[in-house]
């Protein structure tokens, strides 16, 4: 048996850092078993549905690192999903009503008031023909519900009929049929919900393994019994926690929250982000891991956490910034090159550890090329003034920062921050930044004196 297992987004907006947990989760578990990984669009929705968000989603996924061994898309395979359906109506497994949403919400609100739990009563089971027709004739479309195998042959006679799984994540899993409604596969509309492509889908493409989100778990024991319906085995399942944000909140497509788009544009690393996306809400450490080849080694769905996966956005610039200390100059010269930084090793070597994205290179290139807004504190001006006369003679080197600062500390009695920081300012025009002792050199003796008065 060869793994295999999908990711299958909705192509009707941007993925976030959300969508981007179970993409990365079902890569990597194919990853370490060798098997493939299948990108399924679930672009049954013409509507809303757009080619700019699939070509968008397939640039997320591979900025992350991940690479679809086989894309697929459900509005080309409408055709095995009308023959499904056919098969459970024929099987009469699959039924028609008429309830408008109007009535099935009173239906169910008067079940309520009555203490008892809202579910459908099977009550277009009951329907004959003619009443069906009647329906028709008043211009009503028919919903189709799929009998749910929780009786032991009359459909009005209900009892505990647990489906149990072993979750990947979760452990042992039980779901009670006969405390849910008969599920609908097929608006009013004729279209699909998403249930029984993806069933299709997974029974059609071999799918071995389910990776989703725990909001998934109360679908899973409505989804196996279809797939038996089907005359198909339903695959192994695991439902990992969510992420959301530190007060709890789930993230929205719709409302583009931490995109993976806006992430990249920001100059994050796609392992600082896969890192967090696959790590939060797990026993391991949330630490940046360098390659996803690592990633994959530490990945371990038994690892994950059965309560929620809280992050803090913040996190990311620390797990990036760590990341980008560790960057060698050939992983970054391409992209020095693309901001207009043609500088060697030496200059990356040196500013590494002051940015948190390689785009940051850009501000530390500007005090080595110029020109440089130097800042003096009119209590400075005096010291600066005389800084002039004491830069050490010959190329200015390594040793030349702190020969020079010697100097003046003698000359002038000046120490610690009162010794240093005027230099930094009017010199680079920035409180803070790289070592001066290596930042000197690159500066070069001509705008040294140049940026002094």
């Amino acid at each position: 048996m060869i793994v295999t297992v999908r990711f299958a987004p909705s192509p009707t907006g941007h993925i976030h850092i959300g969508n981007s947990r179970p993409a990365l989760y079902n890569w990597l578990f194919a990853q370490k078993s060798g098997g493939r990984f299948i990108l399924r669009f679930d672009d049954t929705d013409l509507e809303r549905s757009k080619q700019e968000y699939a070509e968008s989603i397939e640039r997320d996924l591979r900025w992350l690192g991940i690479e679809p061994d086989v894309i697929e898309r459900q509005s080309a395979r409408v055709a095995s999903y009308d023959a499904a359906a056919q098969k459970l109506k024929d099987a009469g497994l699959l039924y028609p009503c008429y309830e408008t949403p109007e009535e099935l919400e009173r239906r169910r609100s008067r079940q309520r008031a009555l203490g008892r739990p809202p579910v459908y009563d099977r009550a277009g089971l009951k329907q004959t023909a003619e009443e069906r027709a009647a329906f028709e004739a008043e211009g009503r479309k028919a919903h189709w519900r799929f009998v749910l195998p929780n009786h032991d042959g009359d459909p009005f006679e209900t009892k505990r009929t647990d489906v149990t799984w072993t979750d990947l994540c979760r452990g042992d899993q039980a779901v009670d049929l006969a405390s849910l409604s008969d599920p609908v596969l097929i608006r009013a509309d004729g279209t699909y919900l998403y249930t029984l492509p993806s069933i299709v889908d997974d029974i059609d493409m071999g799918v071995t393994h389910v990776i989703r989100g725990e909001d998934h778990v109360a679908n899973t024991g409505v989804q196996i019994a279809i797939f038996e319906a089907l005359g198909a085995k339903a695959p192994i399942f695991g439902h990992h926690n969510l992420l959301t944000t530190r007060d709890g909140e789930g993230l929205s497509k719709r409302k583009g929250a931490l995109s993976i788009g806006s992430l990249r544009e920001a100059g994050l690393e796609p392992m600082s982000v896969a890192s967090l996306a696959v790590l939060t809400g797990t026993s391991q450490a949330v630490e940046p891991v360098p390659t996803m080849a690592a990633l994959v080694e530490k990945f371990d769905l038994t690892s994950v956490s059965k309560s929620s996966a809280k992050f803090d956005p913040e996190e990311l610039k620390t797990l990036n910034a760590r990341l980008v200390h560790e960057l060698s100059f050939d992983a970054v010269k391409d992209r020095l090159e693309e901001q207009g930084i043609t500088a060697g090793a030496e200059f990356w070597e040196t500013v590494r550890g002051n940015c948190e994205t390689v785009t940051d290179a850009d501000g530390y290139w500007q005090v080595i090329a110029g020109p440089v807004d130097g800042r003096i504190e009119d209590e400075d001006r005096e010291f600066v003034s005389q800084a002039r006369d004491f830069l050490p003679d010959g190329d200015v080197t390594t040793e030349t920062w702190g020969a020079w600062t010697s100097a003046l500390k003698s000359e002038t009695g000046r120490k610690g921050r009162g010794l240093f920081m005027p230099l930094r300012r009017v010199l680079t025009g920035m409180d803070h930044g790289p070592d001066m002792k290596a930042l000197l050199p690159l500066i070069g003796r001509q705008k040294i004196l140049d940026r002094l008065p």
